[in-house]
């Protein structure tokens, strides 16, 4: 099924996918958000600040194309090939970060992120190639995957909650 490619459309599936993630956030208790194995060596707690950096990354790369700056890699020295190097970047960033630290980072960001995308004009968010760092896409495409993203945890989050049976919090 086709989506409607509407900025009202793109906000409830972020807002959907987030829920969906909440949720199984949710069911986790803290002790085990730490513990390693969910996505290789990374805890329910790399797997959140992952997510958040990405949502800030977003902003910064957003501000950057909104200046005329070119956006050539999501980091200084790197390219949009090298997201294995990006994504080792942000687990190192954040792996000694406290708990608490981090679920403040992945509201907050989150929070940020779609205050950013609420106030995005619907012209820009549908416009193909207005920015550098999307190429022929438009900012809707890369929202899209920042949807998938979320639905990415929620799932590697069930699989390692299915897996190991451990950190549900009692009811």
């Amino acid at each position: 099924m086709r989506s409607s490619r509407t900025k009202s459309e793109i906000l409830e599936r972020l807002a959907a996918e987030r829920a969906r993630l909440q949720a199984t956030i949710a069911s986790i208790e803290p002790g085990a958000m730490v513990v390693p194995g969910v996505v290789g060596e990374w805890s329910v707690k790399d797997v959140l600040a992952h997510l958040a950096d990405w949502e800030a990354h977003m902003l910064v790369w957003l501000a950057a194309g909104r200046d005329g700056v070119e956006v050539t890699g999501p980091e200084e020295g790197l390219t949009w090939s090298g997201m294995a190097a990006f994504n080792r970047r942000i687990h190192a960033a954040h792996r000694d970060q406290a708990l608490a630290d981090v679920l403040a980072y992945f509201r907050g960001e989150h929070e940020r992120f779609m205050d950013m995308v609420q106030a995005m004009p619907e012209r820009e968010m549908m416009a193909r190639g207005l920015y550098s760092f999307t190429g022929r896409e438009a900012l809707y495409d890369w929202l899209v995957r920042y949807a998938e993203h979320d639905a990415w945890g929620t799932r590697r989050l069930g699989e390692w909650l299915a897996e190991r049976g451990v950190g549900l919090a009692q009811a």
